[in-house]
């Protein structure tokens, strides 16, 4: 039950502060000609951070996956049992859901808000021209979420083997987090976590839930594919 918790608490803390941020301090202008907020690079970091102090915090206590694509990668990469698949993967969208109902109830405390928009409540998309008025197809975001989490799952594993420097995986796995954001918010708001697209879509419904099937299938693909890539192509016999 500890490692449950602790996959819960931490996947609360991604979706608060990486969604959080995205909703609340991503842009502010207290006058036409000054910007403070901390827009693409800030966000990008704000998700960064979520996992590199919560991989310190509890990643002892469950592995610190905070994601059902880590967890299916890891298993493909034999550092998972099947047996705790599912309980993980359970308790991860516990905690996002969770953290996205904080982030619905402070973001409603101000008026209803308007979700009609793709990308609104921080929701994952393709086929918008979201950002840059530019529209990416449903095969580039495909493409986009299954790559970004198959080398976050090689960077994992490889942060995390038996012949790394453990003490620092958790600001390699973050500042991976933070680069895959950086890539890939104008292409799809960035998902590479089923648990943390599900958490917003359910509140937003409509294309968003629509679309949700690519945020889940790509991610977990990669996922496995990363998985299994590290542990037959460059894991260092024992």
């Amino acid at each position: 039950m500890k490692k449950l918790f602790a996959e819960f608490f931490g996947t609360f803390w991604l979706v608060f502060g990486g969604c959080g941020s995205a909703l609340f301090a991503s842009q502010i202008s207290p006058s036409l000609n000054e910007q403070i907020g901390i827009l693409l690079l800030g966000v990008s970091l704000a998700f960064g951070l979520t996992v590199l102090t919560m991989a310190y915090a509890v990643g002892h206590i469950s592995g610190g996956h905070f994601n059902p694509a880590v967890s299916f990668g890891l298993m493909a990469g034999g550092r998972f049992p099947v047996r705790d698949l599912a309980p993980y993967i359970v308790a991860q969208c516990f905690g996002a859901i969770a953290a996205a109902t904080a982030l619905y109830v402070i973001v409603n405390s101000s008026g209803t808000p308007d979700f009609s928009a793709p990308g609104a409540f921080a929701t994952n998309f393709y086929n918008a021209p979201v950002y840059f008025e530019k529209s990416y197809s449903l095969t580039a975001a495909f493409l986009t979420e299954f790559l970004l989490t198959a080398f976050f799952l090689i960077i994992i594993m490889g942060a995390t083997d038996k012949h790394a420097n453990g003490k620092f995986a958790g600001i390699a796995i973050g500042l991976a987090l933070t680069l895959i954001h950086l890539i890939s918010i104008p292409i799809t708001n960035t998902s590479v976590n089923p648990a943390r697209s599900l958490s917003q879509a359910i509140f937003v419904q409509g294309n968003a839930i629509s679309q949700l099937w690519l945020f889940w299938v790509a991610p977990i693909l990669g996922g496995i594919s990363g998985g299994l890539i590290y542990k037959f192509l460059l894991q260092k016999k024992s």
